[in-house]
């Protein structure tokens, strides 16, 4: 029998039982659909991730304290007074391999204007702060090496602060005075917004002040929280790194051998772990949805042992015609693919769905081709593997007892 014939057979087969034959690809579509969905789900959330971290450059080099041990007990990073001004004026003076640099000390509390408040955090910087997270002024300008040296008392502010404040975002509030923990600022620039980033996180909540003035007037500290470089190119940020390492370790007299007390992290690092973390998120999830494969594919095997059961003088009829095991072996045999490859398709077109959904309510789902692939691919497994045996059954089948069967 050709296969054509054999298909006509198949598909007739499989339209005399619509709803039997509904029944038994609906884990198939289900599983599908869930697969396609997580995957979708986990490669958005990733190139999301990707995305926001790519937009504070992917040069960026971040230096912690870190890693110091006091009575067998590891200190808390914030806790920590390793990272102070000589560290930075020594990057400054020594780095070959860095183009910009700022120090970073930050405190939390609420800012205020007439009757209207907010809480934000203030972040100390230098100006070159905004060059190395791609900020970019949308009015006024960002403060001045003078201002860092006289510890001027002024500011840039996001729109979420100039919303909150003055009712608008649009607001020209440059050269109005805020309060930021009783202590005055001027604002002298506005950020272009950013918006929410993949963690939820408003970045336009932000106000940025010289590091100076926030050291002194606010957090009275005498250290750094953070130190932020920016490497002349991404590809050097592992020989940049290197080169602040050892600037660090002399600077911090640390001898051979023993732990650094600071830590530095790349941007790509940072997007690496975070990578990480989601695909193993993605293939619990996905290894999760492929259980209702297995339990489709199992569905599909008793379907077609029941089908088996019931066209037993059919088959003993064909075979009395002349048609062979082997031909009856493959009709079953492409009736099974054919039910889970159907509803492969239908779980693909669903799969798509449900991450358009997800895009909707706020998750990032993108739908990678080859997660397609594989669906299908796993789909013709499913029926070729949970068809055989009952597409053997019926070929082993003896003629004379298929005829008399009742």
């Amino acid at each position: 029998m050709n296969f054509a014939n054999l298909l006509k057979v198949a598909i007739t087969a499989i339209m005399n039982n619509k709803s039997r034959t509904l029944l038994s690809t609906l884990g198939i579509i289900i599983g599908v659909a869930a697969v396609i969905t997580m995957m979708a789900i986990g490669q958005g959330s990733k190139d999301s991730i990707r995305k926001e971290l790519s937009k504070m450059g992917t040069n960026l080099l971040t230096i912690r304290p870190g890693g110091d041990m006091r009575g067998g007990v590891r200190l808390d990073p914030s806790a920590m007074q390793t990272l102070k001004m000589a560290d930075y004026e020594a990057i400054q003076n020594e780095a070959k391999l860095i183009t910009h640099v700022s120090p970073e000390v930050n405190a939390s509390g609420q800012v205020i204007y007439g009757a209207n408040n907010t809480n934000t955090t203030v972040y100390g910087e230098s100006p070159e702060y905004l060059t190395i997270k791609l900020w970019e002024i949308k009015d006024g300008d960002c403060f001045t090496e003078e201002d860092v040296l006289k510890s001027t008392k002024v500011c840039v502010v996001g729109t979420t602060i100039v919303e909150e404040l003055f009712g608008d975002k649009n607001f020209d509030a440059v050269g109005k005075t805020i309060r930021f923990k009783s202590i005055p600022f001027r604002i002298v620039g506005i950020l272009k917004s950013k918006g929410y980033n993949s963690w939820g996180m408003d970045q336009d909540n932000v106000m940025i002040a010289p590091y100076t003035t926030v050291m002194k007037r606010i957090a009275a500290q005498t250290f750094f929280s953070s130190i932020n470089v920016s490497a002349l190119k991404e590809e050097l940020s592992d020989d940049a790194i290197e080169e602040l390492s050892g600037i660090l370790r002399r600077n911090h007299k640390i001898k051979e051998g023993e732990e650094d007390d600071f830590t530095i992290r790349s941007q790509q690092e940072i997007m690496e772990t975070m990578s990480s973390t989601m695909t193993t998120l993605q293939t619990v999830l996905v290894v999760a949805a492929a259980f209702s494969l297995l339990v489709a594919g199992i569905g599909i095997m008793n379907i077609m042992l029941v089908s088996v059961t019931e066209r037993t003088k059919e088959i003993g009829l064909r075979m009395s015609v002349g048609a062979r095991g082997i031909d009856i072996s493959r009709q079953f045999l492409l009736e099974s693919i054919m039910i889970s490859l159907s509803g492969g398709v239908i779980g693909v077109g669903l799969g798509y769905l449900l991450s358009g959904l997800a895009n909707l309510i706020g998750f990032p789902a993108t739908v990678p081709l080859w997660s397609v692939l594989v669906s299908f691919g796993v789909c013709a497994f499913i029926g070729i593997a949970f068809g055989i045996g009952p597409s053997l059954k019926a070929a082993h089948m003896d003629p004379i007892e298929a005829l008399r069967y009742e």
